[in-house]
C-alpha cells in the first residue's frame, strides 16, 4: 500500500512540475503541435488530419483535448454568459453586452506588457520602444 501511495505521489509531482515549467516566467509553449482527429466509434483511431475513419467510414472529429484547447484560446467572453466566447472583441448574442478579455488573457497582458511588435508577436514590452528584431516601433495593444 505504501509503494502505491509513493508511486502516486511521484507521478502527481512530475505532472505538477511539468505543467508549471511550461508557463514559467510568463512564457508559453510556442511549439506548434499536431491536431488529432478521432472516430467516435473507434477510440483507437487517431489521425493528424480530418477525413473519414478507416475502419467504419464515419467522419473524424477533433479529439476532446483539441476541443478543450480551442476553448482555452478564446480571448473574449461575456461577463454574464461565460459560455459566450470569441477570439475578437464584440457583443454577446444573448444580452448585447460587450465581450471582455477573459481572466487568463487579462493576467497574460499584465505579465507580458502592453507593447508588442506588429511583425513579431512574441516581442513584448511594458514600455514603448522598438523591436530588437526588425527595428519597428512597438504598438500598444
Amino acid at each position: 500500500m505504501k509503494k502505491i501511495l509513493s508511486l502516486l505521489l511521484a507521478v502527481s509531482s512530475i505532472c505538477i512540475f511539468s505543467a508549471n515549467a511550461q508557463n514559467k516566467a510568463g512564457r508559453n509553449d510556442s511549439v506548434s503541435h499536431a491536431k488529432w482527429y478521432t472516430c467516435s466509434m473507434h477510440d483507437s483511431v487517431h489521425l493528424s488530419k480530418p477525413g473519414n475513419c478507416p475502419v467504419c467510414g464515419m467522419r473524424l472529429q477533433l479529439s476532446e483535448k483539441e476541443k478543450m484547447n480551442r476553448r482555452v484560446v478564446d480571448n473574449y467572453s461575456c461577463p454574464s454568459h461565460p459560455g459566450e466566447t470569441s477570439d475578437k472583441p464584440g457583443t454577446c448574442s444573448h444580452c448585447g453586452k460587450g465581450l471582455v478579455l477573459t481572466p487568463k488573457e487579462r493576467m497574460n497582458k499584465a505579465a507580458t506588457g502592453n507593447y508588442t511588435c506588429s511583425m513579431h508577436g512574441e516581442v513584448k514590452s511594458g514600455k514603448p520602444g522598438v523591436c530588437p528584431k526588425c527595428g519597428m516601433a512597438l504598438t500598444k495593444h
